[in-house]
């Protein structure tokens, strides 16, 4: 069971992996959740760690592209100013927000990497399609309150993973 919900790394935050991290692995695209992983979900205009990782991807040619659960409204208000593609209505966990995003970017699936904060939504959707995850710690401690339920569920599934794999642990890079 617990397979399902694994993910293939451990990071603490999504500006913690550079170009050449991502590169090393053979990731060529990100793929990101919007709330609690790319943005704290109460500040939609992000913050310079966040313009200053974008710039950093841009510069490399790597393309960062959302993928939420979120209305396109609701994504559009961050994405725009940012210049970033999305995907709404992902419907994660299920595969259709993935496979829209992976086709989008002319890319395999071998070729990018799905980065959330959330092991029901993002990693459990990751693994049903087939593509490599990356959990990162949620950028805030207090959430919407639709995403509290899932942490609620998320406490023992993330228990019971982390026992069958101790291997993963938080890092600060994908090395």
């Amino acid at each position: 069971m617990t397979e399902s919900f694994t993910p293939t790394w451990m990071i603490d935050a999504i500006y913690r992996l550079t170009p050449e991290q991502l590169q090393a692995q053979g990731i060529k695209a990100v793929l990101t959740d919007l709330d609690n992983t790319l943005i704290a979900w109460n500040n939609p205009d992000g913050t310079t760690e966040l313009h200053d990782w974008l710039e950093r991807m841009n510069e490399a040619g790597i393309p960062v592209m959302i993928v939420s659960n979120n209305s396109a409204e609701r994504i559009a208000r961050v994405a725009e100013p940012l210049n970033l593609p999305f995907v709404s209505r992902a419907l994660k966990p299920l595969t259709r927000g993935l496979n829209e995003a992976v086709t989008k970017l002319n890319l395999q699936k071998h070729d990018v990497v799905m980065v959330g904060d959330q092991l029901l939504t993002d990693v459990w959707s990751s693994n049903n399609h087939g593509v490599r995850s990356i959990l990162v710690k949620p950028l805030i401690e207090t959430d919407q309150w639709n995403t509290k339920i899932n942490r609620f569920f998320e406490k023992g599934v993330k228990k019971r993973m982390l026992k069958a794999h101790p291997e993963l642990q938080w890092r600060t890079t994908l090395d």
